[in-house]
């Protein structure tokens, strides 16, 4: 028996069937296919610079000005994008094209988004490839342009949209974007982030940041330690504690984190520490759960220290991706005409990205693409892999199976209907 989303899959498709074969829609959309993959291809030397640009200039979270002016500078060489600079958040930016397929003062009924990262991590550079994601977004909207630029007959009008989303790796960019309601007049989302092998789908967690402050009392650690208060001693017995904990948690949560802080110099009983931690779990809900076990155990520190605590999550926490299986295969079928292989989707796999959020309140996918490394991310190799010519194959194959998703929704808009369904019938 089909569950209602299966069900609804399986209708949706047939439509789609029945909707190409009366109109000849399956033809046009491989002539628009073929036109983007093209226009990609033209447009590689400047694609592969755009990348080796940022790649060579990284740039931490919220500070990435050089690849925030480069991908403003990319867009505006062409007069047909409105370009908005510094767009709700200082390194942001907003790249709009069309609507085509529009009457005299028609508004556009679909608005497809890609959506690109840029920021660095600390001391390795571009060791998670952000700089090839930017390079992804940039290439599929070009192309996605090409294939529409010459379409008079679409179902229904369609505009380009492209969001500079800065900061993943450290606040969540796409979260302060949300907030701002950069993302409310967008209807379907693109982005792919470089891994170890290509895939539709992977079950991204959601995590958040904790930071946990000791305050003690200094003292003379060898002439009068009784009159001290050691913040240092609190910081160890929570991570020690917290280490002790992990025994307990479910095998998909994840609990790991350092000691920021831990005093000035060996003669003086350290009056202040400083943990960051990062918890993570498959849903949202279970965070409630963790952060619970955490806390008692950072409370736990300072009782037995005389200590004082403060526990503070500094930023908003990151979703776990919604999974969405239309797009999903119909990337896949995308890309295996293009020569992507997709193997086995790992059974675990614990990164988590601020795309989830996006992905609750925007229709969307975040496949992962392969870029001729073994490496894994945030390493040196990693970083060498993501700025190596040898990428570029495996991006621009990437870019242009995405664009050519968009086509697909493009030419029969009455997936949107269920993508959006879908998010209503997944538990958060």
């Amino acid at each position: 028996m089909l569950t209602p989303a299966q069900y609804q899959l399986s209708t949706v498709h047939g439509e789609l069937r029945e909707h190409s074969g009366l109109s000849g829609h399956m033809e046009k959309q491989q002539q628009m296919k073929a036109a983007l993959q093209r226009c990609i291809d033209r447009h590689k030397d400047e694609l592969h610079s755009l990348s080796l640009d940022i790649w060579s200039r990284p740039e931490l979270a919220g500070n990435e000005t050089h690849a925030h002016d480069r991908l403003v500078r990319f867009f505006s060489q062409d007069q047909t994008w409105t370009v908005e600079s510094h767009y709700k958040l200082p390194t942001a930016f907003r790249a709009s094209w069309g609507a085509v397929g529009c009457g005299e003062g028609e508004q556009p009924g679909l608005n497809v988004g890609f959506l690109c990262e840029y920021d660095a991590l600390p001391g390795i550079g571009h060791a998670c490839g952000h700089n090839l994601i930017a390079e992804v977004g940039a290439a599929a909207a070009l192309g996605l342009k090409a294939a529409l630029e010459n379409q008079t007959e679409l179902p229904e009008p369609v505009k380009i949209t492209v969001l500079g989303t800065p900061a993943e790796e450290d606040i969540g960019g796409k979260i302060q974007l949300i907030k701002a309601g950069a993302f409310a007049d967008i209807d379907l989302v693109f982005m792919a982030h470089p891994a170890q092998q290509d895939a539709s789908f992977l079950p991204c967690v959601a995590i958040v940041e904790v930071s946990v402050k000791y305050h003690g009392k200094a003292s003379h650690a060898s002439a009068y330690p009784w009159e001290g208060v050691n913040a240092l001693d609190a910081a160890v017995l929570a991570y020690n504690n917290l280490s002790a904990l992990r025994q307990q948690l479910k095998p998909e949560w994840r609990l790991h984190g350092i000691i920021k802080h831990g005093g000035e110099k060996p003669n003086i009983i350290p009056a202040y520490s400083e943990l960051e931690f990062y918890l993570r779990t498959p849903l949202v809900k279970d965070l409630c759960d963790l952060k619970a076990k955490t806390e008692a155990c950072f409370r736990a520190a300072a009782v037995a220290t005389g200590c004082q605590v403060e526990i503070i999550y500094p930023t908003d926490g990151y979703d776990s991706i919604l999974p969405n299986a239309t797009l999903a295969n119909l990337y896949e079928n995308n890309g295996k005409a293009l020569g992507i292989q997709f193997p086995e989707q790992p059974a675990n796999f614990s990164g988590s990205t601020d795309f989830g959020n996006v992905s609750f309140i925007v229709p969307g996918i975040h496949p992962f693409f392969y870029i001729c490394t073994d490496a894994f991310n945030h390493t040196e190799e990693y970083t060498e892999a993501a700025g190596a010519e040898k990428a570029q194959l495996y991006t621009l194959r990437t870019a242009k199976a995405l664009a050519m998703t968009a086509v697909d929704v493009v030419c029969c808009p009455v997936l949107l209907s269920f993508l959006s369904f879908l998010s209503c019938t997944v538990e958060r």
